[in-house]
């Protein structure tokens, strides 16, 4: 059996490169890669290509790399809270591609599946459409969104094994396992790492094929993204 398992984020994301492409898992402030985030931090990578649902907030996820000026582009559905990512977007320093959630799921699952591209009818007729092949199925109009190309996922999951099975919980699920079937070297951080045999087959979200590296990680934040409580009457 292959090894999958190594010593922590440092050794899983030692050979990402300055410009490389990245998908990162997680949904609003759940399922985020939080410890391979801070490695990405200290070792300094820039001029990155972050896919990604959202772009965390000033002091967390993806917002780190954007304190530290190491995203070039965002791909995204979901840009708010995050001071940093406006003033770089308005300051020109960032540049942004917006994607309807829908159509950026269904870009990470094509790239999985081995498919070059998929047509949707989300985006038709608005400035989505803008430069991109529309064809008519049955008198409907569809764009073609040609499948993501990253050159690493980085996911995080509640339990893994040492085969790179993984399991999710909760929202951490809407990203986080179509983007580790679609990076070409896929590394996945648990919260729980067991031996392989350990996990109920029935419970497993993610097959450990698609997975590459795997480790335990470590200080994992329980944050939520907005709290609403009632005022004393």
């Amino acid at each position: 059996m292959i090894n999958k398992v190594v010593s922590g984020a440092d050794e899983a994301i030692s050979d990402i490169e300055n410009g490389n492409t990245l998908m990162l898992g997680g949904f609003g402030l759940c399922g985020i890669p939080e410890n391979c985030i801070t490695a990405l931090v200290k070792k300094g990578v820039k001029d990155l290509t972050c896919i990604s649902n959202n772009a965390g907030v000033d002091d967390f996820g993806i917002g780190l790399m954007l304190q530290q000026r190491q995203v070039k582009k965002m791909i995204s559905s979901y840009v708010g809270e995050n001071a940093e990512f406006e003033r770089q977007l308005l300051s020109g320093e960032l540049e942004v591609e917006l994607i309807p959630q829908g159509t950026l799921a269904t870009r990470c699952m094509a790239s999985g599946y081995g498919m070059p591209a998929i047509f949707t009818p989300a985006g038709v007729g608005t400035e989505v459409a803008e430069g991109k092949e529309v064809r008519n199925f049955n008198g409907k109009d569809y764009l073609m969104e040609y499948a993501f190309d990253a050159d690493f996922a980085i996911v995080k999951a509640w339990k893994g094994d040492t085969a790179g099975n993984l399991i999710f919980r909760s929202t951490s699920r809407n990203f986080n396992p179509v983007m580790a079937m679609a990076g070409k070297i896929t590394i996945a951080e648990v919260e729980e790492l067991v031996e392989a045999g350990e996990l109920d087959p029935d419970h497993i979200h993610t097959p450990g094929v698609f997975v590459h590296r795997i480790f335990q990680g470590a200080g994992y934040e329980k944050r939520i993204e907005q709290r609403t409580v009632r005022t004393k009457n």
